[in-house]
């Protein structure tokens, strides 16, 4: 096993103990203060929050910190993975509640953005500190040493940590040491953000803005002055910013709007090049002066004119020539559209840099702004950062950018993008120029186990961080067992075998079901030579559900007995799943919707990504969830029902079947199912039947792969046995069926759900009962699945439903008819 293969780490085995934080405590309830303590108990850590005593206050005296926990349960975006979490922050304030700091492990101050302020709030808590604690500053951009100057021997315990905004979905976490910081501290905080906050920690200079701020100031600026000086529109901008070059959807002004736009003035002024100087200053600085800060003021770059001559939301633009507000317009920009047919991020890229700047408005604007920012970047080496993939990882964790700006470098082709940039009359880093006359023709080897340093001229190894892997890094260093388009067997070494998804969306279509359903059955050479099995990918998402289109197509043609083998076929492959020789582990992040939320719940184990939004949406599109998922709805019912009150043996399995605990589950399930509900996290999945108290969650993405393998292999040691399929059955039966058709019926009568929707809601119920049985009549596994193929085969004939498929496939969105 080589030192580079990811088998070589497991997701414990890092040398560097997380910092053990049992209590911290937040200085400062603002929008970010009060975010991260939301954050911080998001990860089950009591938190306190303290902010000033408004004047003239008297009994309230903790009146801010206590609304800004009470706003948290209304944040939107959601600062809370679940509405419990929020209490385990207590609410206080600097006057009277600073003694409580002794009891903390982690104190963070996260007051206004004023070096005058942080420091004299400093002065007044180090005194109430335990000796053994950490003491951190969050800035945006403010000297850390500066804001250290004052603080004695707490300068050995101290150090800026810059969280992104909002915490909990920005995964960047920039860590600033001083001179003086303690690095063994430093690198044991860096483990408990990594493993503990889930964050993409990178190390940063103490320089003003550090890596990522400094280098967006840039992007946002520069991609401004090229709209001044070509004469483009916000709206084109924005669309040339996005996801065409790999950025996110918000584009530039729409990024600034979100942010906020005094945000951006602010750090702008912090630059250490200079404040940026030029037309689009005078703009900024206008548009502050007015008082439009963004979404916070309601407009900024854009705005949103509620019911427009339509009667509809109009959503208008600035026009920055005149400070007032136009319609917004699609862009119209050829080769942008034509370009979203390349296959991958690199096609795109060098597909909308080959066109003629003289022609073309994408290259005329994309030349100048990348060239602007790579050059940037590479002076930023030895400045910021100490490297470039840090660089890379900072403005990928702390913009959702795609790629970071030597990667993208890469893409684009670095030899022959300098050579373009030279005959454009554009600037070259010297840096690049000196890697290119040592013969390295990108900044990245092409395994990625090395990058260029410009102060060596050399390649220098990147050292993984250990417990981080994706399943990419497996199958480059171990290979693929087997696999198909849709999926494939690749070996996480140590006997553990991973099912990759890896099709379109990561949609279910035959592909999928017969790669799982072959490698998970018993006589297969895969269970034969695994331990256990863990299934993953490395996509957005886990998966958005069965593959739709096939389904409407043979739906249309009314070719049945099609639609009938695809169902049966999910459902053997769920059945071997859940009943393989073998563990298997799954391990879901993003979205798992429909099909895919149904692999999930029949997995022996589930491990999800924190940010994980799982949900049987199946009623969206007029069916049920028929691979299983309604079936062991009703399972986990009877299960919670039985954990509350056990059924005596000696009574008649009616008894139990008609049970208000059995009732109160039954209930709760059924919306889950005919409401179609999402959780907003894992932790919330949990509280919908979805996710087990006993299934483990991963805050980290990047450990997501090793954590899902661990498990295996635990179950694995321990000599798993996997279940039997269960034969007795206590069928809720007619009682219970009854019940929830009447929740049916007094829905549509209340508008609350059409015809077609009261229809999907029977179905799911019938199945969800076990049938129009007498209650208590013992069914198996085998018949509610057959139930569920029923309604499902009946709903596909109903042309509504078949609306509702060529609707959603269409937009995206559940039509409701």
């Amino acid at each position: 096993m080589s030192a580079t293969d990811p088998a070589a780490t497991s997701a414990d085995s890092s040398a560097v103990q997380p910092l053990l934080v049992r209590r911290a405590a937040v200085l400062g309830a603002g929008t970010m203060g009060s975010r991260i303590a939301a954050h911080l108990a998001n990860a089950g850590i009591p938190t306190l929050l303290l902010d000033l005593v408004p004047e003239g206050e008297g009994a309230r005296r903790s009146r801010l910190a206590i609304a800004a926990v009470d706003a948290l349960g209304k944040a939107k975006p959601a600062a809370l993975m679940e509405p419990s979490a929020g209490a385990l922050i207590d609410s206080g304030n600097f006057e009277d509640d600073l003694p409580k700091l002794s009891g903390c492990d982690w104190v963070i101050e996260a007051v206004a953005e004023s070096l005058a302020i942080k420091t004299a709030l400093l002065a007044r808590v180090m005194p109430h500190l335990g000796s053994g604690a950490v003491l951190t500053t969050n800035t945006s951009g403010l000297p850390i040493a500066q804001i250290a100057a004052g603080l004695g021997e707490w300068r050995k315990r101290f150090f800026g940590t810059h969280f992104f905004n909002p915490p909990r979905y920005m995964r960047l976490l920039e860590v600033i040491p001083t001179a003086e910081t303690d690095p063994a501290l430093a690198a044991s905080f860096r483990a408990f953000a990594d493993r503990i906050l889930g964050k993409e920690v990178v190390y940063s200079h103490d320089t003003p803005n550090f890596i990522a701020n400094r280098i967006g100031v840039v992007v946002t600026f520069r991609a401004a002055e090229l709209m001044l000086e070509q004469g483009l529109t916000i709206e084109e901008i924005d669309a040339l910013t996005g996801p065409a070059i790999g950025f996110p959807r918000t584009g530039t002004f729409r990024l600034a709007d979100l942010v906020g736009i005094d945000v951006l003035a602010h750090v702008a002024a912090n630059f250490p090049e200079g404040a940026p100087q030029g037309k689009f200053v005078e703009t900024l600085n206008e548009i502050v002066r007015r008082g439009w800060l963004g979404d916070k003021t309601g407009q900024g770059f854009y705005k949103k004119v509620r019911g427009g001559s339509d009667g509809k939301d109009e959503r208008m633009v600035l026009d920055p020539g005149t400070f007032e507000y136009r319609p917004s317009q699609k862009p119209s920009l050829p080769s942008l559209e034509m370009a979203k047919n390349a296959a991958s991020l690199p096609e795109r890229l060098r597909l909308l840099l080959q066109g003629d700047p003289k022609k073309d408005k994408a290259a005329a604007f994309l030349w100048p702004f990348l060239a602007s920012l790579w050059n940037f970047a590479a002076d930023r080496i030895g400045d910021a950062a100490d490297d470039a993939p840090s660089i890379d990882r900072a403005t990928r964790a702390g913009f959702n950018w795609e790629l970071g700006p030597f990667e993208m470098w890469d893409a684009a082709g670095v030899a022959s993008s300098v050579a373009r940039m030279k005959a454009m009359k554009l600037p070259v880093s010297p840096r690049v120029e000196a890697m290119l006359a040592a013969g390295h023709g990108s900044w990245y080897a092409s395994d990625g186990r090395a990058c260029y340093q410009p102060a060596s001229g050399t390649m220098e190894p990147i050292h993984p961080i250990p417990g981080h892997a994706r399943v990419a890094d497996f199958r480059r260093s171990r290979g693929v067992v087997r696999g198909n388009s849709g999926a494939s067997l690749v070996d996480l070494g140590d006997g553990i075998g991973c099912i990759e998804l890896h099709s379109l969306k990561n949609a279910i279509g035959g592909d999928v079901v017969a790669l799982v359903s072959s490698v998970l059955h018993p006589s297969s050479d895969a269970v034969r030579d695994f331990a256990g099995f863990v299934v993953c990918g490395d996509r957005d998402n886990f998966s958005v559900g069965a593959n739709i289109l096939q389904l409407l197509l043979a739906a249309q043609e009314g070719d049945w007995d099609e639609v009938e083998l695809a169902i049966r076929g999910f459902q053997q492959m769920t059945t071997a799943i859940k009943f393989c020789p073998r563990p298997v582990v799954v391990a879901p992040f993003g979205m798992a919707l429909g099909g895919g939320a149904e692999v999930c719940l029949h997995a022996a184990r589930r491990q999800p990504h924190a940010e994980t939004y799982i949900g049987l949406v199946e009623a969206g599109i007029g069916v049920i969830p028929a691979g299983g998922g309604t079936k062991e709805m009703l399972l986990r019912s009877i299960d919670a029902a039985t954990a509350l009150a056990p059924p005596d043996p000696r009574d008649p399995p009616s008894r139990f079947a008609q049970s208000a605990e059995l009732a109160t589950a039954l209930r709760r399930n059924f919306e889950t199912i005919a409401l179609a509900k999402v959780s907003t996290s894992a932790a919330e999945a949990r509280s919908l039947g979805l996710f087990a108290p006993s299934d483990r969650i991963s805050f980290n993405r990047e450990r997501l792969v090793l954590d899902a393998k661990a498990q295996a292999t635990a179950l694995a040691g321990i000599g798993y046995v996997a279940p039997q399929p269960r034969i007795r059955i206590p069928a809720p039966g007619t009682a219970a069926l009854a019940a929830l058709e009447t929740g049916v019926f007094l829905m549509g009568e209340a508008g609350y759900a059409s015809e077609h929707d009261q229809k999907v809601a029977r179905w799911i119920a019938y199945v969800l009962c076990g049938g129009r049985v007498t209650p208590g009549t013992m069914v198996s596994e085998q018949q509610v699945l057959d139930l569920e193929r029923e309604a499902f085969l009946s709903l596909c004939g109903e042309r509504k439903t078949q609306e509702r498929i060529a609707y959603t496939l269409k937009t995206g969105r559940p039509l409701r008819n």
